[in-house]
Formats: structure tokens, sequence, C-alpha cells
């Protein structure tokens, strides 16, 4: 592929027959106006997308942008590798706030209490993304994870609220602290990352699982796999935009529009057609988000 290609949005994909939802995207990440991405979107069949807070000014935007349009329902929360920023400090100003200073467990109290007040909004269906991220964060961070997660778990149920998962290389302790806490009635792994053992486990326990579009990749093979035993019932599609755009168009910036081509995807997967797939998951992402 050529370099400038990387820069070229992909092609609009045939739309859809039957409408679904993007469980999981960051306008906020991507270019262009929210009233653009949205158009472009329900041009192709995606009606509704879940927009994701990672932290306290992306979770207000959230709130804000759900308040404003109706195919938008919001999730907030502080993304599990802010809060050991939050605590520790960010020296090399990685996050997009730039360097930080630490702030302590005071810190990360009032950042969870913002967080709190944001979930009671009617517009906000769901406390996310949240858990565990050992990819990124030493074994400094994980403290100030585990509580941050746990304060999640807390907030999500209190409020009835789903709960949106992010693990990263952290698999059994996620499900270790979902069991120790109470998951909340309605939990969402999103960008589903373990394997056909873990998916069984998952299923089991009625947790909703989102694949993203490295499904799609040569080498997601256990992905597909876990997908193939998850039930119908609880698997949505997103997009996780403007990150893991799907093949063929891997390296290019990913946006709601292109859930058709992951969907798809999926679909040959499970063996279902695509009016089918498409169905089960609009309906599981309306009833995992409570809309």
């Amino acid at each position: 592929m050529a370099p400038q290609d990387k820069n070229t949005p992909p092609p609009l994909p045939e739309p859809l027959r039957v409408a679904v939802a993007d469980s999981h995207t960051h306008l906020d990440m991507q270019e262009g106006t929210v009233e653009e991405a949205l158009a472009k979107a329900a041009s192709v069949g995606v009606t509704t997308v879940v927009q994701v807070g990672c932290d306290l000014a992306g979770s207000r935007w959230a709130a804000d942008t759900a308040a404003a349009h109706d195919a938008v329902h919001a999730t907030v929360a502080l993304h599990p590798n802010e809060a050991p920023r939050i605590v520790l400090g960010d020296p090399d100003g990685w996050s997009r706030q730039g360097a930080r200073e630490p702030g302590g467990d005071t810190a990360l109290d009032a950042a969870l209490d913002a967080i709190d007040a944001l979930a009671a909004l009617p517009h906000v269906r769901g406390v996310g993304e949240t858990g565990l991220d050992y990819f990124r964060t030493g074994p400094d961070g994980m403290a100030a994870q585990e509580r941050s997660f746990r304060a999640h778990i807390e907030i999500a149920k209190r409020h009835d609220k789903a709960l949106v998962i992010h693990d990263r290389e952290a698999h059994d302790d996620v499900l270790r602290i979902l069991r120790e806490e109470g998951a909340p009635e309605r939990t969402v792994f999103h960008c589903y990352s373990g394997d056909a053992a873990m998916a069984e486990i998952c299923a089991e326990a009625g947790y909703f699982m989102s694949f993203a579009g490295n499904v799609t990749f040569k080498n997601a093979q256990p992905l597909r796999d876990a997908l193939a035993v998850a039930p119908a019932e609880l698997v949505l599609v997103e997009t996780d935009a403007p990150f893991l755009t799907p093949a063929p168009y891997r390296g290019r910036a990913n946006a709601p529009y292109l859930i058709p081509v992951t969907l798809r995807a999926m679909a040959e997967v499970k063996g279902l057609t695509e009016d089918a797939l498409a169905t089960a998951v609009a309906a599981n992402t309306a009833r995992a988000f409570g809309y």
C-alpha cells in the first residue's frame, strides 16, 4: 500500500439492510464533525453510536454530545491507563493532557466523584471504559488501576448502568475482580481480546462480548475462535474508532461507517446471514445499554 493511502479514508461499504449500533467509538479523536460522522454512518445502516469517555474531559464531552444527538449514547469513566496518571503523574505527557504532576489517591477520589456525578445523567448509558491494562502500566500503576476499576463497578451498579470493560493482557484479574465485586447486571467486554475458553466463561456469566475490526486481522484466529463460541445473543460490534480499522483498510483511520465491514466478517465466522447477525447485534446493543 502506498504511503499516501494511509490518509485516504476507506470507501463507504455496501449499506446494511438491518440497522445496527457501533457499541464503542471515540468521535472526539476522529477527523471532521460529529454531524458528519453520524450522517456517514447512518448512510450505511449504522444509526446509533456509543461514545466512550476515557478521562474526565472526554467523559464530559461524551455526556454533552449524547445530550445533543439522539443517535449518540454516552459512557463515562477513567481509562485504566488514566488512573495511574492521576495518582502517580505523567512526566512524559503521554496522555492527551500533556505532562502531569502526581495527585495521589485524593486526586483519584475527586476524579471518581466527578465520574459518579456524570453517571447519574439519563443520556449516560454506561460506565466505562474501565478495567485493567497491563500492557502499558508497570507494577507501580496496578494498585491505582485496580482501585479505580473497583470504584467504577460500584458506580455502575448504583446507577444501574452498563459496565464497559477494557481488558488488555489482564484477563484473569479482570474476571476475578468482577467475581469479587459482583458484576453489574449488564457488563460489556469492549474490543474482546480473550480466547474461546474465556468466551465460554463470559457467556456463562452473561457478559456481552463486543468485537472490533481486529477480528478481521490475519493473525487473529484466536479471536475468531472466541467469536465462533460466543452466543449470538451476547455479541456486539464496535469500531473503537479511530483505532483497529478492519482489513483490508488496516493502518487507515477507522470510523463508525466501517462497521458493516466488520459485521460481515463476523457473520461469516458465525455461519449466520448478515441480516441475522445485524438483527441480533442491534437488539443486544439496545439491551446492553438500556436504550
